[in-house]
């Protein structure tokens, strides 16, 4: 008999913790506006870093710490990638990074998903949209998102690390207003 009480009480940790964490990751993610955050992307082997602003819903600024200037800009409809030689524009809603910028998608993904604790340190969500797989990475200790991994919009897998992560900070809206082809 107190075998089944250890099995249930086991049963019942587990899953009061694994809700906990997730919870705990929903509460955080309900309280942001936006998030200030340096990043560093590899794509193909190729490594990019920069720093971001991400505003919810859906608006994004990313400046690229290359020689050609690269800057990445969603407004919520529209993203554009513009170098100095180079301007391209999509669809937001083409692209997996409309649903990475969709906070409210993420908290209600979240919230059907069981995460995966990794290295005992992140906090994955992995799930399946429009033919898109997405991984999202949160910090077990703080709950922030630190990062994803998608196939980006040319099928090559890209994956970005988040860090130095500020919450809630003032924001121009200007730096969300698509930048014209040069």
């Amino acid at each position: 008999m107190k075998k089944i009480y250890l099995i249930i009480f086991i049963i019942f940790f587990n899953t009061d913790c694994n809700a906990s964490i997730k919870n705990k990751i929903l509460n955080n993610l309900y309280n942001i506006n936006n998030v200030v955050f340096n990043f560093e992307q590899n794509i193909k082997n190729k490594i990019e870093t920069g720093n971001c602003i991400l505003q919810y819903p859906k608006k994004i600024f990313c400046k690229y710490k290359l020689k050609n200037k690269k800057i990445l800009v969603s407004n919520g409809n529209s993203l554009v990638i513009k170098t100095l030689n180079s301007y391209y524009i999509y669809p937001l809603n083409k692209t997996p990074l409309n649903l990475i910028l969709d906070k409210n998608y993420l908290m209600n993904k979240i919230e059907n998903l069981n995460e995966r604790v990794i290295d005992g340190k992140f906090i994955n969500f992995q799930f399946f949209e429009n033919e898109n797989e997405i991984n999202i990475f949160f910090d077990k200790k703080n709950y922030n998102l630190i990062g994803w991994q998608i196939l980006d919009i040319y099928q090559n897998l890209s994956i970005t690390y988040i860090s130095n992560i500020i919450k809630n900070s003032d924001i121009n809206e200007n730096l969300f207003v698509l930048p014209k082809q040069n």
